[in-house]
């Protein structure tokens, strides 16, 4: 019984340790994408502070739409730009002008993407 526990909770601990590097590798990568975004927008560090958490909740719903092979061409795109929609205006309240238009171009080019499968 005691080597069945041992067992049970190596089992456990190993299943723990497989599935961690994943979800993190995931976020990380979620922040990697709104960083590159960031510095794509040349933001002042104050506005980094308000945007970062903006992009980084955004990309990984961008991305999950992107990889969904039960929606449409167009089901993807509608939903990649109601998720744009929902941000929209506290980026253009954050952002210069010219800020805001370079970013309507990469979310133009996320729309894109979302069509076209890209990630």
């Amino acid at each position: 019984m005691k080597n069945h526990i041992h067992l049970v909770i190596s089992a456990l601990s190993i299943a723990m340790f497989a599935l961690a590097p994943t979800s993190f590798a995931q976020k990380g990568g979620a922040m990697s994408k709104a960083q590159a975004i960031a510095q794509e927008l040349n933001l002042t560090p104050q506005q980094k502070e308000k945007i970062l958490p903006i992009l980084a909740a955004e990309v990984p719903k961008v991305a999950a739409i992107k990889n969904d092979n039960s929606l449409s061409r167009l089901q993807k795109m509608q939903q990649v730009r109601a998720i744009h929609q929902q941000t929209d205006p506290q980026m253009k309240s954050i952002l210069t002008p010219e800020q805001y238009e370079k970013l309507k171009q990469i979310r133009l080019q996320a729309v894109k993407d979302s069509v076209q499968g890209r990630a």
